[in-house]
């Protein structure tokens, strides 16, 4: 066998080497990635391994699966568990507490800062600021900022005091004193909505609309506001009308009193088909 020369050993490397790179395709990358892109995953969420087969199998798994999810039976259709559509009736009474948490925090950083200012010395004599000493111009400078900072917050404290404390009610509350002055409230409402049903241009107004009021303890409706309107401009001033004549309404009674000055509600007004006016309170979503 002839032994073959190095050059010819390098020129059949050489010829195997273009062969081999005239086989390999290039694309474009994006294209390429595009097709991944297009190509949805599907991830499916299983509950437990479950000894009994299904009967109509949605799957392809390595086991018998129960269900997917929160579903009791088949799969679940998404990986989340469904959203909440609506806030709870008690959402204006949350909000409530939270306010009354804050300023309970807020008198509480009242007495701080008044024990802060009282645990510093007392001010020098007056002297000349070059006079001064690093230290009492830096207790100077606190007392400064806390006696500002306690100014603000002590102005801010008696402009709420001077507020009418306001009570929200909802579908929720369950104090029967409120359940009661709202039955009242309600009536007098859709009885004056009844016999004064709106009218435009002789032609009766028919709607659906929620409205929030605001009841002084005098009885008196002191403030409303369309918070959905029923899509006629007269239809919801008609109703704004109705609801501050149907007052005055009763006063409030000592435990109404103690809860606030003023009641804030939300409530959904129907002109029927049948000439009257039906209301219910709302948690207003």
């Amino acid at each position: 066998m002839k032994k073959l020369s190095t050059l010819q050993i390098a020129l059949g490397v050489s010829i195997a080497a273009h062969a081999v790179l005239l086989t390999v395709r290039f694309v474009d990358p994006q294209g390429f990635s595009r097709v991944f892109d297009n190509m949805p995953l599907e991830v499916i969420l299983v509950n437990s391994r479950s000894n009994e087969k299904p009967d109509e199998a949605q799957a392809i798994a390595q086991a018998s699966l129960a269900g997917g999810g929160e579903q009791e039976k088949g799969r679940a259709t998404s990986p989340l568990p469904p959203s909440l559509q609506v806030q709870p009736g008690n959402a204006n009474e949350d909000g409530q507490r939270k306010i009354e948490s804050l300023q309970e925090k807020q008198a509480q950083l009242l007495v701080q800062l008044k024990t802060a200012l009282a645990a510093l010395p007392p001010p020098p004599p007056d002297i000349t600021p070059a006079a001064k000493s690093p230290e009492e111009t830096a207790q100077e400078e606190k007392r400064k900022q806390l006696s500002n900072l306690l100014a603000e917050i002590e102005k801010r404290i008696n402009e709420e005091n001077a507020r009418p404390k306001k009570r929200y009610i909802s579908p929720a509350t369950q104090e029967a004193v409120y359940a009661v002055y709202y039955d009242e409230l309600r009536r007098k409402i859709e009885q004056k909505g009844t016999s004064n049903f709106p009218q435009n241009a002789g032609k009766k107004l028919y709607g659906e609309l929620t409205m929030t009021m605001t009841v002084n303890f005098d009885g008196q409706v002191v403030d409303t506001e369309i918070i959905q309107t029923s899509g006629i401009a007269q239809l919801d001033r008609r109703a704004q009308t109705i609801a501050r004549s149907a007052g005055p309404f009763s006063r409030f009674n000592k435990a109404m009193r103690s809860g606030g000055d003023q009641i804030v509600l939300v409530s959904h007004f129907n002109f029927a088909r049948d000439d009257s006016l039906e209301t219910k309170l709302s948690s207003g979503n």
